[in-house]
């Protein structure tokens, strides 16, 4: 990895820059910054940085696109810059140099979901339609910018331009839970919605607003409410399988 820096290497919201002794860190949104306008951080500080938003919410998947910024670390040596990105990313560096490998060691949704137990036994019961509404909406890049390697029947794996370069070699935790509510979400007595074009049209528009200017009180871990911004996701996805007319002829 510390071949491919050179000038700079964005890897997911952290910039990598060589300095005349050693490394530069900052977030990418700070790019053009003089680095006297930055917080300096020591190693010990950097763990902190990566467990809270700015806002101060919790941050479950590090590699969320919601790192602070305004920060800069100094790295005098090749550890030190493994040492710090371990501690934004658990695990990223490791897994981009398996990614390397002619054949990486990616574990599927289905051998994923059918090592499961107990109340995760039941992710296995989503179709491959169904898993792949499911893994498009956990794993959109507004929540998570790792580059799924991994795929279920009928999705191929992210493009290298879509994410970044930290690949993401088999599910999560966070998409194991988001697929068990998922499958309890099939499971509910369905209603039915006799909706207008147009009016599927408008709850289009109503979800991706939704997401666009996010209910701060909707935790992005709280599954169980239904303005989780994943599950509104899920539900674009639903609508977007449905023959929905992008247009709608003018009323005359």
């Amino acid at each position: 990895m510390v071949a491919q820096i050179r000038e700079g290497l964005a890897f997911a919201q952290v910039l990598i820059r060589r300095t005349a002794s050693g490394f530069e860190l900052r977030h990418v949104a700070d790019r053009e910054r003089a680095a006297g306008t930055l917080r300096e951080l020591a190693l010990t500080d950097v763990r902190a940085l990566a467990q809270f938003t700015a806002t101060g919410a919790f941050r479950p998947l590090k590699c969320a696109p919601d790192l602070q910024n305004g920060w800069l670390f100094s790295a005098r040596d090749d550890d030190q810059l493994e040492g710090a990105l371990n501690q934004l990313c658990p695990g990223a560096v490791a897994d981009w140099f398996a990614a390397q490998s002619p054949t990486p060691p990616v574990t599927h949704y289905r051998e994923f979901a059918g090592r499961q137990t107990g109340m995760y036994r039941i992710t296995t019961m989503l179709t491959d339609s169904q898993a792949a509404k499911v893994i498009r909406a956990c794993c959109h890049k507004e929540f998570c910018l790792k580059r799924r390697f991994w795929r279920v029947d009928g999705l191929t794996a992210d493009e290298a331009e879509e994410k970044s370069l930290i690949p993401c070699l088999e599910p999560c935790a966070v998409l194991l839970e988001f697929a068990r509510k998922a499958v309890r979400i099939e499971q509910e007595e369905k209603v039915e919605l006799p909706l207008s074009q147009s009016e599927a049209l408008s709850l289009k528009a109503a979800l991706q607003t939704a997401l666009e200017h996010p209910d701060r009180e909707a935790s992005a871990g709280d599954f169980g409410a239904p303005a989780n911004p994943r599950r509104l996701q899920l539900l674009l996805e639903k609508l977007a399988a449905l023959p929905i007319k992008t247009t709608v002829k003018a009323e005359e």
